[in-house]
């Protein structure tokens, strides 16, 4: 039975992947280099890895044509976004657009037939939350604001909310970032801000506090996560001892 990819340290092991939450961080995939698993055609490429007793990591993970996985267990609690494609597991097949949350201890053996990129958070999960979410947001209701962009709900439990944001062409989206610290992944389009150009699939993490002024010349769609920073990063600081 396996935890996750074998990218995800032992417990108490010490590495960790951009652990210092109050750097704001942006990663480009297309430019990154990305790591084999030891399943044949599935390889990742981490964005943030740390923990001791429980290990807490967001990565991208891509799989080609008919690769899977063995069953996995989701310690702490598995999010998983598919940016591309589709994969199949026990509760049926997740195409491009699904968002799925698997509660601690669940497991499922997920296999891509037609090859998948996906966003995946594991170990996030906060105390009591139990539910599991299966949305299919190809088929979501988006919230309209006149400013030219809008908001498709996905998840909120105790302050950390998750949706989807998109923005029309030519579109400006005036805003303050979460305090609590905020991260989003461009899944379609493009866009920028005083502090750079975002192309498809960028993720950036930015620890929040501060206006922002989001500019899409040709329109956008975003993942992003807000509230959830802050306690990420006190988890990921040290412990004297």
């Amino acid at each position: 039975m396996s935890r996750s990819f074998k990218s995800i340290p032992e417990k108490n092991e010490k590495t960790s992947i951009n652990a210092n939450f109050a750097k704001r961080l942006i990663i480009f995939p297309d430019a990154a280099t990305w790591t084999p698993s030891p399943q044949k055609g599935v390889e990742w490429l981490n964005l943030e890895l740390f923990g001791e007793e429980s290990v807490r990591t967001t990565y991208f993970a891509r799989f080609a044509p008919g690769a899977s996985l063995p069953r996995r267990v989701h310690d702490g609690g598995e999010e998983i976004f598919v940016m591309e494609g589709g994969f199949e597991d026990e509760s049926g097949f997740h195409g491009e657009g699904a968002y799925l949350r698997d509660p601690d201890g669940s497991t499922h053996t997920p296999t891509s037939a037609q090859g998948c990129l996906l966003f995946v958070k594991l170990g996030y999960f906060l105390p009591g939350d139990e539910e599991r979410v299966a949305i299919e947001t190809a088929c979501g209701e988006w919230r309209k604001a006149p400013e030219g962009f809008a908001i498709q709900p996905l998840h909120h439990f105790a302050g950390v909310t998750t949706f989807l944001v998109r923005l029309d062409p030519g579109a400006v989206l005036n805003r303050m970032i979460h305090p609590q610290g905020e991260e989003a992944v461009v899944l379609a389009g493009s866009c920028q801000d005083d502090g750079g150009n975002y192309a498809r699939r960028s993720w950036i993490r930015d620890p929040g506090g501060h206006p922002q002024s989001l500019i899409s010349p040709g329109g956008c769609m975003l993942y992003v996560k807000t509230g959830h920073l802050a306690a990420a990063g006190e988890a990921a600081r040290p412990t004297a001892g």
